[in-house]
């Protein structure tokens, strides 16, 4: 279905090809994941497909990209949609008319899709997608996990017989990004659509995998998903776990792990373990009574929140339940209806400028923060804005992606070096309080294990650290406290251990295949069986 006959990208002003000489066969009717470090690559991959690499894009493309038969240098984008659907990151900023039903119909308008054609097409895909009850909602009101699937709707409507994907489940809470993956599977299982899809989240979609794709230094390997994990840098928890614990044929799903586990457990059964290695100090966050309306819809519903200093306190919950909201609010800016707080020695009543001395957010769209021309004067003006010695900026963008070039204009990065360099910019100069929303969106394993230990030392320092997060493995990885909210309010706070083992949504990979051992991760893991050694 797509052949790739050595392909090489090369951009204007950038040192090196982004690929090179990549050769790659996915078959029809193959759930195909694509996989490597941030900036490796994997959305030029995925933009080759459908031509809007090198058509939109700019650069030199050189080989042959085939997909259906129909060879890329031949056919621009506009023809290759008639067999290759693209979703996004964000559906939203792609959605073009107001409800759903206008959204299907209207890329088989673009398309010349004849008008009886394009009724039976529509209620095809409302039905394909299991979204029929929400064909007269407007889009901006839905979920993350129904904007998805109505993005997939979308592009499977106007014909395409191959689907790519580019980080579909970065921005869902557990339970949508199993919706949107079990819609995904179907069209493979039940119509042999094609799908490709680019993921850091291999723990979500490994065990679905027919082909997984590896982009590495500008090269392409790939092959059977168990023969790639084996020795594969970029692996989810499961795969460490087995390969820690030994275990042959190695598990990419937790009930094959589950399966497997029992001598384990028993092992570990009588070992505590690590504690957390914070160390709670005087300051953070304060809030009571926060309370935030859109109009009608109550988001926050007077809230109170404890952000102490010296601990990574998770906010989790699924899309809608107010994470957002709370985070906006807190820094001044957003809607706010009542509540106070307090950010270290600055109080809500002082106003925005106020607060932002001593509370910074990194929100979901990073890229907002960045208005220069360049990465190198991103970071200069950070220093100057806060009085810091030249280079400090630099050096925490170093911490999380060393590779970006300085001269590089920050919207010719990708979605998780522009992230990286977003968080560098917000924690220059140390705020008494940061916070973050979904802060490993578009980051690898590496560079989410860096931001990780960049908050924990941090949190060291006296920092009081908020983050709304879906990653169940980065809050179990490295949160002190967790805090759950629904419908706009608080339904659990507690030691990070005690929350996420006790959820059958939010546990990660090791505490299901644990359970009922209290183990979270598989780096607790192999600190328990060195003690029994």
């Amino acid at each position: 279905m797509i052949a790739f006959e050595h392909v090489s990208v090369r951009y204007e002003n950038q040192p090196a090809p982004t690929l090179v000489d990549v050769d790659l066969q996915i078959p029809e009717g193959q759930f195909a994941v694509v996989a490597g470090r941030t900036g490796a690559g994997k959305s030029t991959l995925l933009g080759a497909i459908n031509g809007h690499v090198p058509y939109f894009t700019g650069g030199q493309l050189s080989g042959r990209v085939v997909v259906d038969g129909r060879d890329t240098r031949d056919n621009p984008p506009r023809e290759m949609a008639e067999v290759v659907g693209v979703v996004g990151q964000d559906p939203l900023r792609g959605f073009v008319t107001d409800t759903v039903e206008e959204e299907l119909a209207y890329g088989m308008e673009q398309l010349g899709v004849a008008p009886d054609v394009m009724r039976r097409r529509v209620e095809e895909a409302l039905d394909l997608l299991s979204i029929a009850d929400l064909r007269g909602r407007p889009l901006r009101g839905l979920s993350g996990g129904q904007q998805q699937r109505v993005a997939i709707a979308g592009v499977l409507a106007g014909g395409a017989r191959v689907l790519v994907l580019d980080e579909p489940t970065s921005a869902l809470d557990p339970t949508s990004a199993e919706e949107v993956l079990g819609a995904l599977l179907r069209l493979v299982h039940d119509l042999g659509v094609t799908v490709v899809i680019a993921e850091h989240r291999l723990e979500r979609v490994i065990e679905y995998a027919d082909q997984v794709i590896l982009v590495q230094g500008g090269g392409v390997l790939s092959g059977d998903p168990e023969d790639m994990m084996r020795t594969s840098a970029i692996a989810p928890p499961v795969v460490e776990l087995g390969r820690l614990a030994g275990w042959s044929p190695l598990p990419l799903s937790v009930r094959d792990a589950r399966r497997r586990s029992a001598p384990l457990r028993a092992r570990l059964r009588d070992v505590t373990p690590p504690a957390s290695p914070s160390q709670v100090l005087p300051g953070g966050l304060a809030a009571k009574g926060v309370v935030v309306r859109y109009g009608g819809l109550v988001a926050v519903r007077g809230v109170d929140l404890t952000l102490p200093a010296g601990e990574v306190t998770a906010l989790m919950g699924r899309n809608g339940s107010g994470k957002s909201s709370l985070l906006w609010a807190l820094t001044g800016v957003g809607p706010c209806q009542g509540g106070s707080w307090q950010a270290g020695d600055v109080s809500s009543k002082d106003g925005p400028d106020a607060l932002r001395r001593a509370l910074r957010l990194v929100p979901q769209s990073a890229a907002d923060l960045l208005y220069l021309d360049t990465v190198a004067a991103e970071c200069a003006t950070a220093d100057q804005q806060n009085r810091c010695p030249a280079g400090v900026c630099r050096g925490l963008l170093d911490v999380l992606a060393s590779e970006v070039d300085d001269t590089s204009h920050p919207a010719d990065l990708s979605e998780g070096q522009r992230l990286s360099l977003a968080l560098a910019v917000q924690m220059t100069g140390e705020p008494a309080v940061l916070l973050l929303d979904e802060p490993t969106r578009g980051l690898d394993y590496a560079a989410k294990a860096a931001l990780g230990r960049l908050l924990r030392r941090s949190a060291a320092r006296g920092q009081a650290i908020g983050l709304a997060t879906h990653d169940v493995e980065f809050a179990a990885q490295f949160a002190d406290r967790a805090v759950v909210l629904a419908q706009g309010e608080v339904i659990q706070a507690g030691p990070i251990g005690d929350v996420l083992a006790a959820s059958a949504t939010f546990a990660p990979q090791v505490a299901k295949i644990m359970a009922p051992e209290p183990w979270l991760t598989v780096s607790a893991v192999a600190a328990g069986l060195e003690a029994v050694r």
